[in-house]
């Protein structure tokens, strides 16, 4: 069973505020219903989600096509016409006319969020696709050649060590270590630079 139809049964299982029907065995038209509904009366909430559900769910379905999102974006804006159900006033239009404004606010609510998705998971493909710097063979030779490397701890030793003598990518070293991959990328960053004064000052020392 869909969230749809859960919320659907749910609704329909509402009793109402008082075992008086103003309407008796009649069907209650849209205007008892908006009224109950703005009384607070949980069966005229139940009533509208009957009446205006298949409205509601084909605007969410033609935005998003037939899913999950379709069927939150109409339970979404159920919800939120019954918890702000004080801002419906009949005198403004109909009921489903009120809930037709809110599933719009809710559809552009889910496009945006999808969009920022979208853009994030973009950004991560961009990252992996990015090929890593070229690693400075010239400071790895000097490293190799004044024990440098045996000073490092771990886990900077372990990166450098992928990085040079197996030449794995920013994204490969991530993967073996288990590490995310800015965390990789900023240790070989920092270790280098680090290396780089060192040597910088060993040099300055030997030619002194």
């Amino acid at each position: 069973m869909s969230r749809l139809a859960v919320v659907g049964s749910r609704l329909g299982s509402v009793q109402p505020m008082s075992s008086a029907d103003p309407a008796g065995s009649l069907e209650p038209d849209d205007d008892q219903v908006a009224r109950r509904f703005a009384a607070g009366d949980e069966q005229g909430l139940a009533w509208a989600y009957e009446r205006w559900a298949g409205q509601i769910h084909g605007m969410a379905v033609r935005a998003f096509g037939p899913g999950p999102d379709a069927e939150d974006v109409t339970q979404q804006t159920f919800v939120s016409a019954w918890t702000g159900r004080a801002g419906y006033h009949a005198e403004r239009g109909p009921l489903p006319a009120w809930l037709t404004g809110i599933c719009r606010h809710k559809i552009a609510d889910t496009w945006e969020r999808l969009d920022k998705q979208r853009r994030a998971t973009e950004a991560a493909a961009v990252e992996l696709r990015t090929p890593p710097g070229p690693v400075d063979t010239a400071v790895a030779d000097r490293v190799l050649l004044l024990g440098e490397l045996d000073l490092l701890g771990q886990p900077q030793r372990g990166i450098i060590e992928l990085a040079f003598f197996e030449d794995l990518t920013h994204a490969q070293i991530a993967a073996r270590t288990g590490l995310p991959l800015g965390t990789v990328k900023s240790h070989i960053r920092r270790t280098l630079e680090r290396l780089r004064t060192r040597l910088e000052v060993d040099g300055a020392a030997l030619r002194a």
